[in-house]
Order: C-alpha cells, then sequence, then structure tokens
C-alpha cells in the first residue's frame, strides 16, 4: 500500500507564497496498491492526481469524509468525471436527513457550479457509508464516525499487517475533556488503533484552540495525544490551517519535539509525500 499526499490545507487554500513548502491545497490523499488506486476526499488537491496514473484505469473511487467545501471543492474540476466511458463511485457518509446525491446536488449545480451533477457524463454510482467495511484495489476499507460538525467518517485501511488511518476533521477531546476516557470512549479510537500510520487532524495551536472550541478540529497537543492513546508507530499532523505559514510550521513542530510519547514518530504531513507500507 502506497500513501500518496496531495493536498494538507484545512478550510480554504493558501496561496500564500510561504505556505508552498508544505503545499497549499485543501485535503486529498492517493492510495495505491499496485496498479490500482482510490482517492480519499477530494479538495482541490485532486486535481494534482497523476494523469498518467488516471489513463491506467477507468474506475475511480472516491472516498469521502465528509462534505465541507474544503474536501469537495476539486469535485467538479476531476477530468474523469466528464469522460463517458469511466465508471465512477463515490462513496460518503449516510445522513438521517439528505441523501449523499442530494447534498452533491446542492454543490455540483447553478449557482455554485455550472454543470449539474446529474448531467455528468460519467457512469456514477454512489455507496452512503456509516460503520461499514468493504474491500477496494485489494485492500480492505473500515470506516467509522467521528467528532465533526455534519456527518462525518474516518477511514481504517489494512493492507496484510500494516493500517492507515485517516481522519482529517476530528475533535475527539471536545474542549480538551475526555483526556483520561477509557479507549473504547474516545471517538474514533477503533480506526486508530495500532496504526502503521496516522493522518490526523492539528488545525490548531495550543493557543488558537480555545476560541475554536466546537468547530470540529484538533490542537496540535490533542492529535499527539490522540495517535499516543491509540499506540500509533507514526502521525502525520494534517489539515493545516491556511493562515500557518512554513515557518510556523516548523516552529510549531520543535516546541512539541519534548512532547511526543515513546514510540511515536512525528512529521508535518506534506504535499507530494509518499509513503509506503510494505
Amino acid at each position: 500500500m502506497k500513501i500518496r499526499i496531495l493536498g494538507t490545507r484545512g478550510s480554504l487554500p493558501s496561496t500564500n507564497p510561504e505556505t508552498f513548502r508544505y503545499g497549499g491545497n485543501t485535503a486529498c490523499i492517493e492510495v495505491s496498491n499496485d496498479d490500482q488506486f482510490f482517492i480519499i476526499d477530494a479538495g482541490t488537491g485532486v486535481l494534482k492526481l497523476s494523469p498518467e496514473l488516471i489513463s491506467k484505469q477507468n474506475r475511480f473511487d472516491i472516498l469521502l469524509t465528509h462534505l465541507h467545501i474544503d474536501h469537495i471543492q476539486g469535485l467538479g474540476f476531476f477530468k474523469p468525471l466528464f469522460d463517458p466511458r469511466n465508471e465512477i463511485h463515490i462513496w460518503g457518509p449516510s445522513s438521517s436527513s439528505r441523501t449523499l446525491q442530494n447534498r452533491l446536488n446542492r454543490y455540483l449545480s447553478p449557482p455554485l457550479f455550472p454543470v449539474h451533477f446529474r448531467s455528468l457524463p460519467c457512469q456514477k454510482e454512489l455507496h452512503e457509508i456509516s460503520r461499514s467495511s468493504f474491500e477496494l484495489c485489494g485492500l480492505q476499507v473500515e470506516t467509522a464516525y467521528v467528532s465533526h460538525p455534519g456527518p462525518t467518517v474516518g477511514y481504517r485501511i489494512t493492507d496484510g499487517d500494516f493500517v492507515f488511518t485517516y481522519i482529517p476533521d476530528h475533535e475527539p477531546f471536545l474542549g480538551n475533556r475526555g483526556w483520561n476516557y477509557g479507549k473504547k470512549w474516545i471517538s474514533g479510537m477503533g480506526l486508530a488503533y495500532k496504526a502503521d500510520l496516522i493522518i490526523h487532524d492539528s488545525q490548531y495551536t495550543l493557543e488558537e484552540y480555545p476560541d475554536k472550541i466546537g468547530w470540529g478540529h484538533s490542537s496540535i497537543e490533542q492529535a499527539i495525544r490522540y495517535a499516543g492513546i491509540a499506540e500509533a508507530k507514526k502521525l502525520l499532523l494534517f489539515h493545516h490551517d491556511p493562515n500557518h505559514t512554513d515557518s510556523q510550521l516548523d516552529y510549531i513542530l520543535r516546541s512539541y519535539s519534548g512532547f511526543t510519547p515513546e514510540g511515536l514518530e512525528i512529521e508535518h504531513a506534506v504535499e507530494g509525500s509518499v509513503y509506503n507500507l510494505r
């Protein structure tokens, strides 16, 4: 299993020239296994998907964690959607009030987008997921709801003995409450437990978080604590605030160098970086 990071930012793309090292695109991850791949989230990072890779298949699976704009704003510009030869499968969290198609219709239609979702010429199939398990590209995919406003899922992807967890928008310790909860009571812990690699929300600094309680995102301290409780091996801090420059992110990571739980490796997610779990 190979993971390529195509977009790292949260909320909005960053155009600040001081954010180019860590990347300016919003959330998108490519997961590949041999010659097959699928995408998790369709932020602006989806536009960085290799045309050569796209040309190798005519079925595309797009797994959405939720439907906030920064996670779907690249969807309407994904070229395979406009090719009638392509089969597009979109997986997204089930809602008690609206179908996945109705929610996607709200974004992919005027006045927000010039083309109606129903008018896209590809062959579309939508999959509503909750606490689900299925196989894609020879990989086992498990999903569960996590703590974030609106229906939101995280993903646990298994390749033999290797586990990759992706929870980009998550507030497991709401207002810093729940530090001492048992593992089974912490949001998303079943997805993250003993993962080899976790990509996790870390949008705020410790100083910024108190003004953002309930917004559905973690401070960097919370992300590190979460990965430590999960007994994970490696944590990629993700969903960078679009206002945080590269130098600020460097400083933030240095400031937590002494806080890392034993056995946990921590890095900032970097656009274009690749991780092989073999």
